[in-house]
């Protein structure tokens, strides 16, 4: 639809009103509708008079064959050049995306049946751009024309690729006659763009496990392209080389083993997106605190499988470091005054409205060590606060709006006493074998004589020492 700014008002005045849609040119797999209108002035109008939307963005029944193959077998009954053939499509011609180009089977012979496609015939076969009177148009994942919508990594149109986690990475495998089989890595449920190459002797081969808890177990003599657990997997193999590829979703769990083949040692490479199964979700607010005169109600977050629809222990969903906890939230509830009992309401003021829960602390405990650096500890109790001041202590989960104080620190940091030795004295001789002596004091980390140090470990305080002047006896 043409965008409309002051300066075209009065052109789209010269235009009668749009018309109704038109039948949409196919019934399943994504078709175009038009919508007319009439030039009030002669010919004088600018803009067009059709516009385009798709329609039938229904996906097509399984049995139904390729679009563009239907057009091109209705020309099999019609004689080309004196004789009949059997058409087939030509897909992705770069030069004219929307014309009929088909190609007769078994022949080398290629043949432009009609200069357009019917509507709603894609362009190639990678895309959903759509063919509409001949011309190739845009659409996005959303299906719209004029769409730039992609899908991210996820499969999720138009989204921030924060549903998924790449997964990628290398193993050698160690197979072996005594040891024939081993599992690399396991493929979950609802991965994408999976490649796996294998380099080396070892054979690659898939086990499927569907969320029914069917087993199936798949291993490839040559390339092709195979369809397990309604998933296309294309196998390629080389010497000393072989290679997935799966587009995906996969529609099982796959797991990827090696078999023993030579003895020589083999490397996986891996590399798949894989969806974040487990989620956080917000969970409805808690009741109110009080029936009247000002209260408030918080919610929580519970972990939830979103295979199997379930909530499940919070560990799960702590596994992605994508997955943020959402804070609870809280707000103000049944702020109505509470009726006083001779039947009259007591208007409140505001803060008479009961206090939000907080975070008290206990003491923090002795250190652990006297130094050297230890930790301390405290506990933490959620309290509340009655209208009437009184203290009571309720559940934690009534605190949760607030963060959680330090329940652990570090203390004791500095240095332990340690021995430190002054000066040696003089020999207590003046020729020959003396002692000496000196003074070992327990010093802290503040440089101050005290005690506390490990007496096993004091430095000795005396010591022999020889003075070199041969001593004379008198005769």
């Amino acid at each position: 639809t043409s965008r409309i700014t002051r300066s075209d008002e009065d052109k789209e005045g010269s235009w009668d009103a749009w018309g109704a849609w038109s039948d949409c040119s196919r019934t399943c797999g994504g078709g175009a509708s038009y919508s007319l209108r009439r030039c009030l002035n002669g010919r004088n109008c600018e803009g067009r008079n059709i516009r385009y939307k798709t329609c039938s963005n229904n996906d097509c029944p399984s049995d139904v064959g390729d679009f563009r193959a239907q057009q091109c077998s209705a020309y099999n009954d019609v004689k080309y050049q004196g004789h009949f053939y059997e058409w087939i499509p030509v897909y992705n011609d770069p030069t004219a995306p929307c014309a009929l180009k088909c190609q007769a089977l078994g022949k080398n012979l290629i043949v432009e049946l009609a200069p357009k496609v019917l509507d709603g015939t894609r362009c190639n076969v990678e895309s959903l751009d759509m063919c509409i009177s001949g011309i190739c148009q845009a659409v996005g994942c959303d299906r719209q024309l004029g769409s730039n919508a992609k899908e991210d990594n996820c499969g999720i149109c138009a989204g921030d690729g924060s549903t998924c986690r790449l997964v990628r990475g290398q193993a050698k495998t160690h197979v072996s006659p005594e040891k024939r089989e081993e599992t690399v890595i396991a493929v979950p449920h609802g991965s994408r763009s999976v490649r796996i190459t294998l380099k080396g002797p070892a054979h690659l081969v898939v086990e499927s496990k569907t969320l029914q808890g069917d087993k199936g177990e798949h291993s490839f003599s040559a390339p092709g392209t195979f369809v397990i657990e309604n998933t296309t997997v294309e196998f390629q193999k080389s010497t000393d080389k072989e290679i997935i590829k799966i587009q995906g979703p996969l529609g099982a769990d796959f797991i990827i083993k090696t078999r023993y083949s030579g003895s020589k040692e083999s490397v996986v490479q891996f590399f798949f997106y894989q969806p974040i199964s487990h989620q956080w979700r917000q969970t409805e607010f808690f009741p109110c605190t009080v029936t009247c005169g000002g209260g408030y109600q918080l919610n929580s977050a519970e972990c939830l499988d979103i295979r199997l629809k379930r909530v499940v222990p919070d560990h799960y969903c702590h596994y992605y470091p994508e997955n943020k906890k959402p804070k609870p939230k809280l707000k103000e509830c049944n702020m109505d005054p509470c009726p006083s009992s001779d039947g009259f309401k007591e208007i409140m003021p505001y803060d008479h409205f009961q206090p939000l829960p907080r975070w008290e602390h206990n003491p923090w405990t002795a250190c652990s060590v006297s130094c050297g650096g230890g930790i301390q500890r405290r506990s933490f109790v959620c309290v509340e606060e009655t209208i009437h001041g009184e203290i009571l202590q309720v559940e934690e989960w009534k605190c949760m709006y607030a963060p959680k104080p330090k329940v652990i620190q570090t203390c004791n940091l500095f240095d332990c006493p340690k021995w430190v030795a002054m000066e040696w004295s003089q020999c207590t001789v003046t020729c020959g074998r003396g002692l000496r002596y000196r003074v070992v004091l327990c010093i802290d980390h503040r440089g101050q004589h005290v005690g506390g140090c490990n007496p096993q470990l004091k430095l000795h305080i005396k010591e022999e020492c020889i003075v070199p002047i041969p001593c004379y006896k008198p005769k």
